[in-house]
């Protein structure tokens, strides 16, 4: 089980119910094969700093979760087929990107 994290934006044209369903979606996806959720941050509605499929913002997501190698590929061929999805990344993480991304997740609960 690797560590792993993706961040996406979605279409900006989205209703919010839309937005919710996708994301449920993909987390769905993930869990059924076989990943544990650890984070899960929904970034809102930003501005993108140059137009893709000439839309200047999007709806950015994370993900942080840990799950087999292998599950990966098929995810981003299910985001490629997706059409509201404008674009993703997912990398992997290593023992400082865990150790950072648990203090960075620590601020935002002192700050909420």
């Amino acid at each position: 089980m690797n560590h792993y994290e993706t961040v996406f934006i979605l279409n900006p044209v989205l209703s919010e119910d839309q937005i919710k369903e996708t994301v449920k979606k993909y987390e769905d996806f993930l869990v059924s094969n076989g990943a544990k959720m650890i984070a899960k941050e929904d970034w809102g509605l930003k501005k993108l700093a140059y137009p893709i499929q000439n839309k200047k913002s999007g709806f950015y997501h994370l993900f942080e979760y840990t799950v087999p190698g292998d599950i990966i590929n098929t995810l981003e061929v299910e985001f490629r087929r997706d059409e509201r999805f404008m674009r993703y990344l997912t990398v992997a993480l290593d023992k400082h990107a865990i150790s950072w991304a648990e203090r960075r997740r620590e601020k935002l609960k002192v700050k909420a």
